[in-house]
């Protein structure tokens, strides 16, 4: 399985409020922090988000099927806003895989991987930034293994999060190994 497997669309709250809140609300989403959620809540996020020229949702595709989510945000404007000093060429990005009865050997890696190829497509971003739970120890390795470097701990109002970036270059380097 590559990255080049997947293929993408705008979310469709909607249409997509009841696969959403499926996955989001899956205990394995626990760092997603919306366990509770109902699906009208569902649908009403990714409406605000859709409506929202600083930040998108989109569904990684297999064939026709969704099997991960993706958020893209602009960390000047949503998310990071006075906990670092963003840079022209950053944005900041999130991902969700479902929970699943038949695990696929490499699948997540390989979502991470096209949610990055994703990202860097546009020649703009020069960085991606993250800022994953500081217990999600699960991602930051995977993180690690498409290039990001973790640089601080951060305070949000909701969680500790790990301030991570990956540049163009180090996505590159790490994803030929």
């Amino acid at each position: 399985m590559t990255d080049t497997d997947f293929g993408f669309r705008p979310v469709d709250p909607r249409a997509d409020a009841a696969l959403l809140h499926s996955w989001i609300t899956h205990p394995k989403a626990a760092f997603w922090m919306m366990q509770d959620a109902r699906p009208a809540d569902i649908e009403r996020v990714y409406t605000e988000m859709a409506a929202d020229e600083h930040q998108e949702a989109l569904l990684g595709l297999r064939g026709e099927r969704p099997v991960f989510l993706m958020e893209k945000y602009d960390p000047a404007h949503r998310e990071l806003v006075g906990l670092y000093e963003a840079r022209p060429g950053d944005v900041g990005m999130h991902f969700l895989t479902p929970a699943t009865d038949t695990p696929e050997h490499g699948f997540t890696r390989a979502v991470l991987t096209a949610v990055m190829a994703r990202l860097f497509q546009d020649p703009a971003v020069r960085r991606v930034v993250v800022e994953p739970d500081v217990r999600n120890t699960a991602v930051h390795a995977l993180n690690a293994a498409v290039g990001f470097v973790a640089e601080r701990e951060i305070s949000k109002p909701e969680k500790q999060a790990l301030l991570s970036f990956c540049t163009r270059e180090q996505f590159t380097r790490a994803v030929a190994r």
